[in-house]
């Protein structure tokens, strides 16, 4: 049986969270004759979604390969070429250092994409987790769990963000768990509803008759049934994750020198092109911001889409 999101509202952390939440918007099942290729065939006429999951493919194995095809290392100084705009040499130009643009973008690009999707990873696996155990359980447990979920809501994220990494110190792990921490509400109130609907559902019952554990049914049956949701929430938590991991590089508590992320490379931007008018210093690596965001929440809709029964 293959699930449908009717909506996926991703709220940005610190967002007002809805006052009701049985009226959260659940899955419809998809009847049981369907054929899963009409999911392939939903998501094939989404033009939009198929183009951005190309340019998000090869945005990615450009950041992957190309560090290591590029003549210029990420971190080569040549001061000779600095502050050069944009020719064949260097295709998005060099720093104040002679550091050659196009590498430290797509050197940049390999940490933020790492970071959103390790976040992404964890930030599913503990809103599916909390999410499950609410909706499946439902009475006591699921009302506190859904007020732990509002309290997270009231959490000033950004706040946090900054004061857990300025205790903590700046590390990969400690950027991606606080982001995780902070991120995984919409989720879990997303399977809460998925999971809901769910368990009312025939072939749940027969899976209690047959004397399946509450462990298996949950594992086995819930969770893959609620495939949909989880695989939209994953797609925009990942763009969520780049533009926290962006504003906090741009506020210089990311990534510190000599890494570079996207918006690392903003933040090292501003004066140069406030002052010295260098535009490529600030529009490649904001450009790969933009595109990725894009393309990950234009396929979170096709795949939003896709697994809707009710879309024609």
């Amino acid at each position: 049986m293959t699930l449908a999101l009717v909506s996926s509202p991703l709220s940005a952390p610190g967002a007002t969270p809805p006052v009701d939440d049985a009226a959260a918007p659940g899955p419809v099942p998809v009847p049981a004759g369907a054929p899963r290729s009409r999911i392939l065939r939903r998501l094939a006429r989404h033009r939009l979604g198929i183009f951005s999951a190309g340019l998000l493919l090869l945005i990615v194995l450009a950041c992957v390969a190309g560090p290591w095809l590029s003549p210029f290392g990420a971190n080569r100084i040549d001061l000779a070429a600095r502050d050069l705009g944009p020719s064949l040499a260097h295709w998005m130009g060099t720093d104040e250092l002679g550091r050659d643009q196009l590498t430290r973008v797509l050197e940049g690009g390999r940490l933020s994409l790492s970071a959103g999707l390790a976040t992404m990873l964890l930030t599913v696996v503990l809103g599916v987790a909390i999410g499950a155990t609410a909706g499946y359980l439902g009475g006591w447990i699921d009302s506190a769990l859904m007020r732990m979920v509002d309290g997270f809501y009231s959490i000033p994220g950004l706040f946090v963000l900054i004061v857990a990494v300025a205790m903590v110190g700046v590390s990969f792990w400690s950027i991606v768990v606080t982001l995780a921490l902070l991120n995984w509400m919409a989720t879990a109130r997303l399977i809460r509803a998925s999971v809901m609907t769910l368990k009312r559902q025939e072939f749940v019952e027969a899976a209690h008759v047959l004397g399946a554990s509450h462990w298996r049914v949950v594992v086995r049956h819930l969770i893959p049934n609620a495939l949909g949701p989880i695989l939209v929430s994953a797609t925009l938590n990942v763009a969520v994750a780049i533009l926290a991991e962006s504003t906090l590089s741009f506020l210089g508590l990311g990534f510190q020198p000599p890494d570079a992320t996207w918006g690392r490379m903003l933040q090292e931007a501003q004066i140069p092109v406030i002052r010295d008018g260098q535009w490529w210093r600030g529009f490649f690596p904001g450009l790969m911001i933009f595109l990725t965001v894009l393309c990950v929440n234009f396929l979170g809709d096709a795949l939003r889409d896709a697994f809707d029964p009710r879309t024609r």
